[in-house]
């Protein structure tokens, strides 16, 4: 049976379905300041793995650390942040790890702009760590 993870804000409700292609961590300066936090949880799914169950979103496109677009879509009615589409990855939608009722299955695999880690987080051995944002996706 195919996995299925929904969650959302509470006014946009989005289910996504199957596995995510990638788990990332970031501390690119876009995220800290989208999630107010020192790192983001980024899960990104392919677009068509994504579908949107309650009213609309809004897109900004704005510039990345590296220069290229993101299009972020927040809620209309409480400005969170909850999905983006990168120039770099364009046929995958990222989905905020906080957004799932039930992020259990969320496993992170890289972390990005690693360099910009304060010295005392800890992060798992196990997972890549990337200073910047690498030129190939699949890095």
């Amino acid at each position: 049976m195919e996995e299925i993870h929904k969650g959302g804000c509470g006014a946009v409700r989005f289910r996504a379905t199957g596995h995510p292609r990638r788990v990332s961590l970031c501390s690119c300066s876009w995220c800290r300041k989208r999630t107010g936090s020192l790192l983001s949880v980024s899960v990104y799914f392919g677009k068509e793995q994504v579908e949107l169950l309650s009213n609309e979103l809004k897109t900004h496109r704005l510039k990345s650390d590296a220069g290229r677009w993101i299009e972020c879509q927040f809620c209309m009615q409480c400005g969170s942040a909850l999905t983006w589409t990168l120039e770099f990855l364009p046929d995958y939608r990222g989905i905020a790890g906080g957004a799932f009722d039930d992020p259990a299955f969320i496993r992170p695999e890289r972390y990005v702009y690693s360099q910009n880690k304060p010295g005392w987080l800890q992060i798992d051995e196990g997972i890549n760590r990337c200073p910047t944002m690498p030129d190939n996706p699949n890095q």
